[in-house]
């Protein structure tokens, strides 16, 4: 029987009611506005920076007191339990649960920097993993060079990361991350001086180090040692890539095609004044990596190459449409949810590029958008889902033009498309209701939740709606900030429905911010917190609601919190 959703109630009850600006727990601590909430443990703030950072800060905090506290914890954690503490960043870095990678990278080089031996051990030894990359490993060497020194094992750590990796490989990561934080290839073999016995590996490094001309055969004069090296020739063993990548500096544009061809040189190799051919483009976009193609196609609608009805608007759909390439090339859900707010509005965020956005993209941008979570089974329970839409929701989502309103009117289309009984309204001060239903794309989803985005916050709607109501509600999830400042307690209100109507009903609270607050009573063995826009959260959402999987916390019973 579907859930009559028809009509706004302010319930009037006989139990108490603690205004949310009031401590009505001993374990209560005040949030950034003066409500009252709970800490989440550090375990869960250490989830919380690896999958929305501290970029930007939030509408109360600022960047650097967000990066401060978050500091805090992460060290707090690394001495309880540092090789835990990496298998958690690796978990969440190496699976793309993240859109952003900085924070796992900055956790890491905590990890190198304060950990126990067995921890920096162990920190070196992910280093791969999280430092995929080498702008990964670049942002790593900005933050430990700035908390401690270049020590051998480091050393040895940043050499493993290149002799490691196979020469064709090694050869692109040359090719499309020369530099960035003041730091380069150069400098870092320079550091670590590593030893290999390959030829092509030799030759990638030597490039990397002077270039062609370094390849030669040669003899080099230590003034330390006061002794010669020689260097016997590795040009032969140079990557046929790098080769095309030289070449391509000088080539003409037929030529430059038939490089890129042939040797699938990516967009890096391009001489800015022929980023402007839709020729050059077509070359490159045949097997263009996908998150690559999503960050470039209002360059390549601009150009004139994406249009309508085009071989190439075709093999972008077709390319969006491989749920398994997304998840192997671990596309982001935020990343697929900024490319269509972007696309969809025909203009760069910065800069004069402007283009016309093609339906038959924007439609595939949505179905990626779902293909890009771990695949989720409906719990088949009727849900409720609150979306914060109050003033403080206008804040960036990490980091991004994209604000937390937005992105979690975007999320809340997941249990929308695959639950037959889920409604989603907004709340504020006040119920607002945004007409949010299935088969609504991302941009107007958002849309909706930006129109809304104004008032104080009270998250004890989410359940004074459902007891005005009478409705028999399997799961509350409310998808917030946590800065809830106005009306009652928001845990007095779930344990009022739940007397009156279902005794096990879950509430879910999904952070958009990773502050250490939390709505949600930690002694409440039917509530689970969980951090906004991680990519496998949806199933686990539906997972919990099931019953398929207990708290991950070790809680027996649902200890009653105090009015």
């Amino acid at each position: 029987m579907a859930i009559n959703y028809s009509k706004h109630v302010t319930t009037k009850t006989r139990s108490n009611k603690t205004p949310a600006t009031t401590k009505a727990a001993p374990s209560q601590v005040p949030n950034s506005t003066g409500g009252f909430v709970w800490e989440v443990n550090d375990w869960d703030r250490l989830t919380r920076f690896l999958i929305l950072g501290a970029e930007g800060g939030t509408y109360y905090v600022g960047e650097a007191d967000l990066v401060k506290s978050n500091h805090s914890a992460i060290l707090r954690c690394i001495k309880t339990d540092g090789v835990r503490t990496v298998r958690e960043i690796v978990d969440v870095s190496d699976k793309g649960r993240a859109y952003k990678n900085d924070p796992a990278v900055f956790a890491l080089a905590l990890c190198a920097t304060h950990g126990d031996e067995a921890t920096r051990s162990a920190a070196f030894t992910a280093l791969p993993k999280v430092c995929r990359i080498g702008t990964h490993l670049f942002h790593f060497m900005q933050y430990i060079t700035a908390m401690r020194g270049t020590g051998r094992a480091l050393r040895r750590a940043v050499g493993n990361w290149y002799t490691q990796m196979p020469d064709e490989k090694l050869a692109m990561q040359a090719i499309k991350y020369q530099q960035r934080d003041g730091w380069s290839h150069r400098d870092l073999l320079r550091l670590s001086h590593p030893k290999t016995t390959d030829n092509g590996t030799e030759a990638v490094l030597r490039w990397m180090v002077g270039g062609i001309g370094s390849l030669e055969a040669r003899t080099v004069a230590r003034k330390a040692t006061k002794r010669s090296m020689e260097y016997p020739s590795v040009i032969g063993h140079l990557p046929p890539v790098i080769k095309a990548f030289e070449e391509a500096k000088t080539a003409s544009e037929k030529k430059l095609i038939e490089l890129i061809t042939e040797h699938n040189l990516p967009r890096e190799a391009v001489p800015t004044e022929k980023l402007n051919s839709p020729a050059v483009w077509e070359a490159l976009l045949q097997k263009m990596p996908l998150n690559a193609m999503i960050r470039s196609l209002g360059k390549m609608s601009a150009v004139g190459l994406v249009k309508p009805l085009s071989s190439a608007s075709k093999l972008v759909v077709k390319k969006l449409s491989d749920a398994e390439h997304l998840r192997k090339s671990r596309v982001h859900p935020m990343q697929v949810l900024l490319a269509a707010k972007v696309y969809a509005q025909g203009r760069g965020m910065k800069g004069s590029l402007t283009w016309n956005a093609v339906p038959n993209v924007l439609s595939a941008l949505d179905a990626a958008f779902y293909a890009t979570f771990t695949n989720v089974v409906p719990c088949d329970k009727p849900m409720l889902i609150g979306l914060d839409v109050s003033g403080s929701m206008s804040a960036q989502m990490a980091g991004n033009p994209i604000s937390s309103c937005e992105a979690v009117a975007a999320l809340s289309l997941i249990h929308v498309s695959i639950e037959e009984e889920c409604h989603v309204f907004g709340f504020a001060n006040d119920f607002r209701e945004l007409g949010i239903r299935k088969g609504m794309t991302l941009v107007e989803a958002a849309r909706r939740a930006q129109i809304s985005n104004f008032g104080s916050t009270n998250i004890g709607l989410c359940y004074e709606y459902a007891i005005g109501n009478k409705l028999e509600v399997g799961a509350f999830i409310a998808m917030t900030d946590n800065e809830v400042n106005s009306g009652h307690q928001p845990f007095q209100r779930l344990r009022e429905y739940r007397n009156r109507y279902v005794p096990d009903a879950r509430s879910i609270v999904v952070g958009t911010t990773s502050t250490p607050f939390t709505v949600n009573n930690p002694d409440d063995k039917f509530g689970l917190d969980v951090a906004g826009f991680d990519s496998a959260v949806p199933a686990l959402i539906a997972d919990f609601i099931r019953g398929d999987t207990e708290k991950p916390k070790e809680v027996v019973e649902d200890a009653p919190a105090e009015d």
